[in-house]
Protein backbone atom coordinates (compact mmCIF):
# COMPACT_ATOMS: atom_id res chain seq x y z
CA UNK A 1 0.00 0.00 0.00
CA UNK A 2 0.72 3.26 -0.66
CA UNK A 3 -0.40 6.01 1.66
CA UNK A 4 0.14 9.50 0.26
CA UNK A 5 -2.15 12.68 1.20
CA UNK A 6 -4.35 10.58 3.27
CA UNK A 7 -5.56 8.75 0.47
CA UNK A 8 -4.97 5.28 -0.51
CA UNK A 9 -3.50 3.29 -3.57
CA UNK A 10 -3.09 -0.10 -3.74
CA UNK A 11 -0.27 -1.35 -6.04
CA UNK A 12 -0.35 -4.82 -7.63
CA UNK A 13 2.37 -6.36 -9.76
CA UNK A 14 1.39 -9.39 -12.18
CA UNK A 15 3.34 -12.38 -13.82
CA UNK A 16 2.23 -11.95 -18.13
CA UNK A 17 5.00 -13.79 -19.58
CA UNK A 18 4.89 -13.79 -23.24
CA UNK A 19 4.12 -16.45 -25.60
CA UNK A 20 6.24 -14.59 -28.40
CA UNK A 21 9.06 -15.19 -25.70
CA UNK A 22 9.59 -18.89 -24.94
CA UNK A 23 11.67 -18.71 -22.22
CA UNK A 24 9.87 -15.83 -20.17
CA UNK A 25 7.13 -18.34 -18.14
CA UNK A 26 10.08 -19.95 -16.60
CA UNK A 27 12.16 -16.54 -15.44
CA UNK A 28 8.78 -15.36 -14.40
CA UNK A 29 8.55 -18.67 -11.99
CA UNK A 30 12.13 -18.50 -10.88
CA UNK A 31 11.73 -14.65 -9.63
CA UNK A 32 8.79 -15.77 -7.79
CA UNK A 33 11.46 -18.46 -6.22
CA UNK A 34 14.00 -16.00 -5.66
CA UNK A 35 11.03 -13.95 -3.73
CA UNK A 36 10.20 -16.81 -1.32
CA UNK A 37 14.22 -16.32 -0.40
CA UNK A 38 12.89 -12.58 -0.19
CA UNK A 39 14.82 -11.11 -2.93
CA UNK A 40 12.23 -11.05 -5.67
CA UNK A 41 12.93 -7.30 -6.69
CA UNK A 42 16.41 -7.81 -7.11
CA UNK A 43 16.14 -11.16 -9.40
CA UNK A 44 13.57 -9.31 -11.19
CA UNK A 45 15.87 -6.38 -11.97
CA UNK A 46 18.79 -8.91 -12.98
CA UNK A 47 15.74 -10.83 -15.35
CA UNK A 48 15.58 -7.09 -17.27
CA UNK A 49 19.95 -6.32 -17.30
CA UNK A 50 19.92 -10.01 -18.57
CA UNK A 51 17.22 -10.30 -21.03
CA UNK A 52 16.47 -12.61 -23.32
CA UNK A 53 19.63 -14.99 -21.36
CA UNK A 54 16.50 -17.25 -19.52
CA UNK A 55 18.05 -20.58 -20.06
CA UNK A 56 18.60 -22.67 -17.00
CA UNK A 57 22.32 -21.83 -15.92
CA UNK A 58 21.15 -18.16 -16.64
CA UNK A 59 18.84 -17.97 -14.25
CA UNK A 60 20.72 -20.34 -11.66
CA UNK A 61 23.60 -17.85 -11.91
CA UNK A 62 21.38 -14.76 -11.02
CA UNK A 63 20.65 -16.55 -8.19
CA UNK A 64 24.30 -17.39 -6.86
CA UNK A 65 25.26 -13.45 -7.81
CA UNK A 66 22.18 -12.48 -5.63
CA UNK A 67 23.44 -15.08 -2.84
CA UNK A 68 20.43 -16.71 -3.06
CA UNK A 69 20.60 -20.41 -1.10
CA UNK A 70 21.09 -22.24 -4.78
CA UNK A 71 19.83 -25.83 -3.66
CA UNK A 72 16.56 -24.41 -2.52
CA UNK A 73 16.08 -21.97 -5.75
CA UNK A 74 16.84 -25.04 -8.15
CA UNK A 75 14.33 -27.45 -6.38
CA UNK A 76 12.33 -24.65 -6.67
CA UNK A 77 12.69 -23.74 -10.25
CA UNK A 78 12.35 -27.35 -11.09
CA UNK A 79 9.48 -28.65 -9.53
CA UNK A 80 7.91 -25.83 -11.14
CA UNK A 81 6.63 -24.50 -7.56
CA UNK A 82 5.11 -21.08 -8.81
CA UNK A 83 3.82 -22.36 -11.89
CA UNK A 84 0.25 -22.29 -11.27
CA UNK A 85 0.45 -18.65 -9.50
CA UNK A 86 1.91 -17.40 -12.95
CA UNK A 87 -0.64 -19.24 -14.62
CA UNK A 88 -3.29 -17.50 -12.64
CA UNK A 89 -1.81 -14.36 -13.71
CA UNK A 90 -1.55 -14.93 -17.24
CA UNK A 91 -5.02 -16.05 -17.00
CA UNK A 92 -6.75 -12.91 -15.31
CA UNK A 93 -4.88 -10.60 -18.10
CA UNK A 94 -6.33 -12.55 -20.23
CA UNK A 95 -9.70 -11.92 -19.13
CA UNK A 96 -8.65 -8.40 -18.88
CA UNK A 97 -7.66 -7.90 -22.39
CA UNK A 98 -4.26 -7.78 -21.29
CA UNK A 99 -1.79 -9.06 -23.99
CA UNK A 100 1.25 -6.41 -23.96
CA UNK A 101 3.51 -5.19 -21.30
CA UNK A 102 3.79 -3.18 -19.86
CA UNK A 103 -0.16 -2.58 -19.04
CA UNK A 104 -1.40 -0.62 -15.97
CA UNK A 105 -4.50 -0.06 -13.83
CA UNK A 106 -4.70 3.20 -12.48
CA UNK A 107 -7.98 3.59 -10.42
CA UNK A 108 -9.66 1.33 -13.22
CA UNK A 109 -8.34 2.97 -16.15
CA UNK A 110 -6.16 1.09 -18.49
CA UNK A 111 -2.39 2.48 -19.43
CA UNK A 112 -0.36 1.00 -21.88
CA UNK A 113 3.06 0.90 -22.84
CA UNK A 114 5.44 3.46 -21.34
CA UNK A 115 3.88 6.53 -19.62
CA UNK A 116 6.26 9.53 -18.59
CA UNK A 117 6.73 9.40 -15.08
CA UNK A 118 5.30 13.14 -15.04
CA UNK A 119 2.33 11.79 -16.00
CA UNK A 120 1.68 8.07 -13.94
CA UNK A 121 2.62 10.53 -10.99
CA UNK A 122 -0.70 12.82 -12.43
CA UNK A 123 -2.84 10.00 -12.74
CA UNK A 124 -2.32 8.47 -9.19
CA UNK A 125 -2.27 11.94 -7.90
CA UNK A 126 -6.71 12.37 -9.94
CA UNK A 127 -6.75 8.61 -8.56
CA UNK A 128 -6.06 9.73 -4.74
CA UNK A 129 -8.45 13.07 -5.01
CA UNK A 130 -11.13 10.95 -6.40
CA UNK A 131 -14.29 10.22 -4.36
CA UNK A 132 -14.59 6.78 -2.82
Amino acid sequence: MLNDSGGRVRLLFKDRPLAMHPRARAAHEAARCAGAQGRYWEYHDRLFAGQPAFRAEDLLAYAAALGLDRAAFARCVQERRFGPEVEADVAEAVALGVFGTPTLFVNGRRVEGLVPVAELRSMIADALKAPR
